[in-house]
C-alpha cells in the first residue's frame, strides 16, 4: 500500500544521464534498514566537578525541603506523598532530605520499551540512545503549502515518515496536533495511527487521566494477552508546570501509566527568566528538584515502574520575552543535567533538534545541530524532538524532518566510536601502498569503500559544475523531493488483520461513547 502523495522530483535546467547522477537517484530510492536503537561507543561529556554537582544537588534539596512543590488537583498524589513521609500544607508538598532518594531506589536504571515488531524494541538507559520525532506542534509546514494547522492526515504522514526513516527509532507521540478532530477524540486516532501505520515504539496521550488509560488499552490490543501486564509497551511524556507545580492533569496521566507498569517521562519546561532563573545553575537545580519529584511519585504508585529523567532547558530573548532555542547556554546545561541523571541512576531524556527559525534554513540547522550535539554528548538515552522541530516547536516541518533525519544518520556514525582492531589499523594497506603512493585502489580500501564513511541522503558533495547542471538545488528543495518520495514509496508494516480490526473497532467505540469536545 502506498501513500497518495506523488513523488515529485524537481526539474533540472540540464538533464544528465547515467553515471553518478543515476547512482545517486537509485540510492535515494532505496530505504535501508537501520538499527532499532544506538549502542553508544563514545564517552559522555562532564563539565562540572564533584563540588559543583554537590552544590546543585544541595540547592535542589533545599528547594524541595524549604520551598516545596505544589501538587494541584490530585488528592491521590497528596495521599501518596503523605503516606511516604512528606510534609503536606494544603497543596504544598515539602520533602525531607533523603525521601525522594528512598522512593527512587526502586526505579530501573534501564528498561526495554517493546514494539509491535519485536525487531524494533528499544532499550532506554545505559548505553542505549533512542531518537524520536518532535512532539506537540499545532502547525505544520512545507514548501508547497506553507504554514497551516495540522490535521490527522498530516499526523499520519509524519508517522509514515518516521517509519520510513532508517535512522529514527521511535514513532513519537503527538507528532503534530490533528486540529480537525475534537480534542476528546484525538488521542484515539493518534494512538491507532501509531499502532497500525508503524511497528515501532510510541508515546500515548497525557491530556487527561482517562485518555492515558484509553491509550494503554489500545496498546494492549497490539500484543499477546497479558504481555502489557509485565512489559513496557507504551510511555507517557508528562510535563511539570514550572516553576514548582505539578498539576492534576499531568499527575493523573503519570499515575495511569505507572500504575499499569508502563513508562513515564517526567519533564520540566524551563524558559530561563520566565519559568526559572536566568542563570544556568539555578535553572538546573530547579529542574532537578521537579524531575525527581515526578519520577519518585511514579515509584510510589508502583515500585519498579519505568521512569525517564526528563529535561527541557531553554533560553529567552530577555528584551522581547520571546523563547529562543538551540542557544549555547541550555546546550551547556544539558551536559550538567546528564551528570545529574547518571548520579540519580535514571535514564535520561534531554534536548532535541531545537530551533526558533521559521524556515528549514541555515539558522534552523545551526541551532538544531548545537542542541542535538548537546543531547548525544550529555548521554541522553531518549531524544524526543529529534526531527521536524521548527518555529520554536510551533510548527512541524516536512522538509526539516528529513533534513534532521539525515543528520541522525551522521550521529549513528559519530556515536559508533573508533574501531582499533587490526583491520581498522590497516597495517596491510601501508605495506601494500608504501611511501608516496595513494590508498584509493588498494585492497583495504576496496574492502571498506561502501561502509567506511557515512553517506548522506541529502547532501550534494559533487563539484560545482555537476551540481549546477543538475539544477543547482538547495538543501530544502532536495528535502522537499525526499519526503514526497518517502511517502510515495511507504508501505504499511505487516499487522495481523484481526489486530488491526480490534484497534479500529475499539477506537471507534470509544469515540462513540465520548462527546465531541474541543478543549
Amino acid at each position: 500500500m502506498t501513500h497518495s502523495v506523488e513523488a515529485e522530483s524537481e526539474r533540472p535546467r540540464h538533464r544528465r544521464s547515467g553515471g553518478r547522477a543515476a547512482r545517486r537517484e537509485m540510492r535515494l530510492r532505496t530505504v535501508v534498514a537501520g538499527p532499532p536503537f544506538i549502542r553508544r561507543k563514545t564517552p559522555v561529556h562532564a563539565v562540572l566537578d564533584e563540588e559543583g554537582l554537590k552544590r546543585i544537588e544541595a540547592t535542589s534539596d533545599r528547594i524541595l525541603a524549604e520551598i516545596g512543590i505544589e501538587f494541584r488537583g490530585d488528592e491521590e498524589a497528596l495521599r501518596l506523598w503523605r503516606r511516604a513521609g512528606a510534609e503536606i500544607d494544603g497543596l504544598r508538598v515539602r520533602f525531607p532530605k533523603g525521601l525522594l532518594a528512598e522512593a527512587l531506589s526502586t526505579a530501573p536504571s534501564r528498561f526495554t520499551q517493546h514494539a509491535r515488531n519485536p525487531a524494533n524494541d528499544v532499550e532506554i538507559g545505559g548505553d542505549g540512545v533512542v531518537f524520536a520525532p518532535a512532539y506537540g506542534s499545532p502547525f505544520v509546514m512545507d514548501l508547497d503549502r506553507g504554514r497551516r494547522y495540522g490535521t490527522i492526515a498530516d499526523f499520519r504522514d509524519f508517522v509514515r515518515l518516521a517509519q520510513s526513516c532508517p535512522w529514527m527509532h521511535h514513532s513519537g507521540g503527538v507528532v503534530c496536533e490533528p486540529t480537525d478532530i475534537p480534542v476528546s477524540h484525538r488521542h484515539l486516532d493518534m494512538v491507532a495511527a501509531h499502532l497500525t501505520l508503524s511497528d515501532r515504539p510510541f508515546l500515548g496521550a497525557v491530556t487527561a487521566e482517562k485518555r492515558a488509560e484509553d491509550s494503554i488499552e489500545l496498546a494492549r490490543l497490539a500484543f499477546a494477552p497479558g504481555f502489557l501486564d509485565t512489559h513496557c509497551v507504551i510511555m507517557g511524556n508528562v510535563n511539570v508546570n514550572s516553576p514548582l507545580v505539578w498539576d492534576g492533569t499531568m499527575t493523573g496521566a503519570l499515575r495511569a501509566y505507572a500504575g499499569a507498569g508502563q513508562g513515564v517521562v517526567c519533564v520540566p519546561f524551563i524558559l530561563g527568566g520566565a519559568m526559572g532563573p536566568v542563570t544556568n545553575a539555578g535553572a538546573i537545580a530547579q529542574a532537578h528538584a521537579e524531575t525527581l519529584a515526578g519520577c519518585a511519585l511514579a515509584q510510589l504508585v508502583r515500585p519498579g515502574a519505568p521512569v525517564v529523567y526528563g529535561n527541557f532547558l531553554s533560553s529567552m530573548a530577555l528584551r522581547s520575552g520571546s523563547p529562543t532555542f538551540g542557544t549555547p547556554e541550555p546546550a551547556l546545561g544539558s551536559l550538567v543535567v546528564g551528570q545529574l541523571a547518571r548520579r540519580a541512576g535514571l535514564p535520561l531524556r534531554c534536548s532535541g533538534s531545537f530551533t526558533t527559525s521559521k524556515l528549514p534554513d541555515a539558522q534552523a540547522m545551526q541551532e538544531s545541530t548545537v542542541s542535538m550535539m548537546a543531547a548525544v554528548n550529555c548521554g541522553a538515552n531518549f531524544v524526543l524532538h529529534a526531527a521536524g522541530f521548527l518555529d520554536g516547536l510551533l510548527s512541524m516541518s516536512y522538509e526539516k524532518f528529513v533534513l534532521d533525519c539525515d543528520f541522525l544518520g551522521a550521529l549513528h556514525s559519530y556515536l559508533g566510536g573508533i574501531d582499533t582492531s587490526d583491520e581498522a589499523l590497516a597495517f596491510d594497506a601501508f605495506r601494500e601502498v608504501g611511501p608516496g603512493s595513494h590508498f584509493f585502489g588498494c585492497a583495504h580500501t576496496m574492502r571498506h569503500y561502501e561502509t567506511a564513511f557515512w553517506d548522506s541522503d541529502l547532501a550534494d558533495n559533487r563539484n560545482w559544475e555537476s551540481w549546477d547542471e543538475d539544477g543547482g538545488l538547495d538543501a530544502a528543495t532536495r528535502a522537499n523531493a525526499r519526503w514526497k518520495r518517502l511517502l510515495a514509496e511507504y508501505e504499511v508494516p505487516p499487522i495481523d488483520p484481526g489486530t488491526a480490526e480490534a484497534i479500529s473497532d475499539h477506537a471507534a467505540r470509544r469515540k462513540a461513547e465520548l462527546p465531541e469536545c474541543w478543549h
